[in-house]
């Protein structure tokens, strides 16, 4: 069994960054412009032509992931359902997100040239997610 620390540390993360998607899915419906505590990219960030997959904005997407990745660590943590299946999606469901991240993070610097502070912030948190999937043998 993994230990308690790792899905602690999974758990609050996406936490974190359902908080922070939340924040940004607000300002979008509002229409308000998010603050930006590096630079002054974010706007044009969040509002590139780069902000869907699919029809769907990135940030519903993000709350989604996050979403996930909270409940699986719980349920893992409470054996709810066989491990197995859930640390394998839950691993799955992290590496695709740390592959996300990579992507917008490349887009941001190579394509729009402007930086988000959420979208990095956001970035570092599903990073950090990997890394602890990968140092605590959170494997498959």
């Amino acid at each position: 069994m993994i230990g308690l620390t790792p899905l602690a540390l999974l758990f609050t993360l996406s936490a974190i960054g359902i908080s922070e998607t939340v924040y940004l899915i607000k300002k979008r419906k509002a229409e308000e412009i998010p603050v930006c505590f590096i630079g002054s990219g974010c706007h044009d960030v969040l509002e590139s032509k780069y902000n869907k997959i699919l029809g769907v904005h990135n940030d519903i997407l993000g709350l989604i992931f996050y979403i996930f990745v909270c409940t699986l660590s719980a349920l893992i943590l409470i054996e709810a359902f066989p491990i197995s299946i859930l640390k394998t999606v839950d691993v799955l469901i992290i590496i695709s997100g740390a592959v996300m991240s990579i992507y917008f993070t490349f887009l941001q610097a190579f394509v729009i040239k402007k930086w988000c502070f959420w979208c990095l912030m956001s970035a570092l948190t599903v990073f950090v997610m990997t890394i602890i999937v990968i140092l605590s043998g959170f494997m498959i």
